[in-house]
Order: C-alpha cells, then structure tokens, then sequence
C-alpha cells in the first residue's frame, strides 16, 4: 500500500547525528553522574530499547529531560558539524512532489532541526513538533495525524530507534525503521515494525509505490 502522511524522526533517520552522540556522551555523563561509555560498548548498546538503556547506565527518569536539554544546547553549539543522510534532500523533494504530507516528531529542538533541513527541505515540510520528550512521541503523532485529516491507516512514522516503533504502534499508524540509525535492525525486528528500509530509495519505492 502506499502512503499519504510520511511522519519523520530526525536524529539518527534523517540527520546523521550517532556519531556526533557518541563524542560528546561521556561529557554528559561526567556532568550528569552516570556511567560513561567505553569505545567497545557502542554496539552492545546499540541493541539496546530506552528504559533497558536508561538502567544500564545508571540515569534515573528524572534526570532525562535535563540531559535532553542539556544535549540539544550541545548539538546547537556542533550544529556546523552535522549533515542529512545521503539521498535524504532527493527523498524529501519526491515525496512532496507525489502528494505525501511530510512532518517531523523529534525529540530535538526546533533551531536545529530547520538548520540541518535547510531552507529548500523546511518548505517542504507541513508540520514541525520537536523538544518531544523520551516516552511522549505518540502523543504528538496523534496530534500530527489529526491536524492532517488523513486516515491513520495512510500514515507512517519513520525512525530509528525502539521508541519510535512503540510510538507509532501506540498511536496507531504504521511504523518504519531504518538501517542507518541508533538502534540495530535485529533490536528493531524484535518489535515488529510494518517496514523496514534498508536504503533512503526503500523509503520512496515503499511511501509512494510505482506499480
């Protein structure tokens, strides 16, 4: 099937922002008093869903929107240094160009999100809901969904982490992950996710199918 409202995340699905996280993290956890992230433990954590991840490392739930904010104040200060996915600003284009609503949920802010987009990429986007918090994606997709007027069974939240999974799934739209974010593809299986794009073209040949 195709669909007609694509809902995107943004760290880790169109901004390549993991390796950027994995500079400053052991910062934050200095600042914040949790256990810090040797080079090896990447991938392990990796497999990793939030709450798993939150108790691995020792970070209670009400340090979390501290150190989201604290880390979006960090990524606007590195901003220079983060850029799209290859083939994203082609992906966005052809998407509006065949009729697809686009928006972006993130727990992001809002400057940095417009600022990686680009001015061409931000125009093509309806509707902007950032500075989520941790658990609160689905929320805002229902909101999403509403002001759009399209049927949920015609939309679908794009991420790359567990959480964007359970948010769509709680929110009652289909979900998407991708290959080239946060969580592994094998973590992200075990939720049941209605696609999986290994490529930024599987996001297009899957939204807007040509046969």
């Amino acid at each position: 099937m195709s669909y007609k409202l694509a809902i995107f995340d943004f760290d880790g699905t169109l901004a390549d922002t993991v390796p950027w996280f994995a500079g400053v993290v052991n910062h934050v956890a200095d600042r914040y008093g949790f256990k810090r992230v040797e080079e090896g433990d990447h991938d392990m954590l990796r497999g990793y869903p939030p709450r798993r991840l939150l108790e691995v490392l020792g970070v209670p739930l009400w340090k979390v929107p501290l150190i989201a904010y604290h880390l979006r104040g960090l990524l606007a200060r590195d901003i220079d240094q983060i850029s799209l996915f290859d083939g994203i600003d082609r992906l966005l284009r052809k998407l509006s160009q065949a009729g697809v609503t686009l928006a972006v949920v993130s727990s992001n802010s809002q400057q940095n999100v417009r600022r990686v987009l680009g001015s061409d990429n931000v125009e093509l986007i309806e509707t902007f809901i950032c500075g989520v918090s941790l658990f609160g994606k689905a929320a805002k997709l229902r909101g999403v969904l509403g002001k759009s007027g399209i049927p949920r069974g015609r939309a679908i939240y794009i991420g790359d982490e567990v959480r964007d999974v359970e948010a769509a799934q709680e929110a009652g739209v289909a979900s998407g992950v991708v290959s080239w974010g946060y969580n592994t593809v094998e973590s992200l299986k075990t939720y049941a996710p209605n696609e999986i794009f290994v490529t930024v073209d599987d996001i297009l040949e899957i939204v807007v199918p040509t046969t």
